[in-house]
């Protein structure tokens, strides 16, 4: 238990603190804000490639839906024989479909993290853990723009956090034709309970980690929009 604690503090916590004040310390108006923005751009782009693997392969596991169906329908009462046929197909097409997992699991340990981290640098506790080239500021303003305190829960971002997610939901939301009824539930619920259930988290959290949650989400919008465009460029090419 000591080691997995160490490892963490060493692998995530100290990093994002230090990140953090490092940001703050060199940009011109030391708004916390923006550091919270460029902090969320960084982590986004270091994790770009596994994220990015994820989408395609959440958008490619959309689109077979209605041959997934198909296969539930065609073995239906078999499960071995559904679960091979459905394998088979993932192989042929080259999908992992345990790859869309991996940025939630990322995804957790750098969000309790940054929680940890807002809670220690914004509430003004003493900052411990810097790195020797890192300056100590001694103390951070937590206010957004001189108007929203970062360290405490803000509704307005509570909702626009919510409806960031339902935007990406909608955007990755496959077509319902040609899908069983069990699978369009699933797929509703997922696309309206889970903004939902992250608004109501965000209204409840130091409005930093809804900050962080709005920026990170838009910009899997616009990767989202890229691997899009990028398969219409594809399918423009070969027509």
């Amino acid at each position: 238990m000591n080691f997995i604690v160490l490892a963490y503090n060493d692998v995530i916590y100290r990093p994002l603190l230090n990140l953090l004040v490092f940001f703050h310390n060199i940009i011109p108006g030391h708004d916390i804000g923006i550091v919270i923005i460029l902090l969320t751009i960084l982590i986004r782009l270091i994790l770009a490639p596994s994220f990015h693997k994820s989408l395609k392969s959440q958008k490619a596991m959309n689109e077979l839906q209605p041959k997934l169906t198909e296969l539930r329908e065609k073995h239906k009462g078999n499960k071995e024989a559904e679960a091979k046929a459905m394998m088979e197909l993932y192989k042929e097409h080259k999908i992992n479909p345990l790859s869309s997992c991996l940025p939630l699991l990322i995804q957790l340990p750098i969000l309790i993290g940054l929680y940890q981290v807002f809670r220690i640098a914004l509430g003004g506790h003493d900052i411990m853990g810097l790195y020797s080239f890192v300056g100590n500021p001694g103390f951070i303003n937590p206010k957004f723009l001189n108007l929203i305190d970062l360290s405490k829960p803000s509704i307005a971002f509570g909702v626009i956090a919510g409806l960031a997610q339902f935007w990406q939901s909608k955007l990755m939301m496959p077509k319902t034709a040609g899908q069983d009824s069990t699978t369009k539930i699933m797929q509703m619920q997922t696309t309206y309970m889970l903004p939902v259930v992250s608004m109501i988290i965000s209204l409840r959290l130091p409005a930093g980690l809804p900050l962080y949650w709005i920026v990170t989400t838009l910009f899997a919008v616009g990767q989202q929009y890229y691997i899009l465009r990028q398969k219409e460029q594809k399918v423009s090419v070969v027509s």
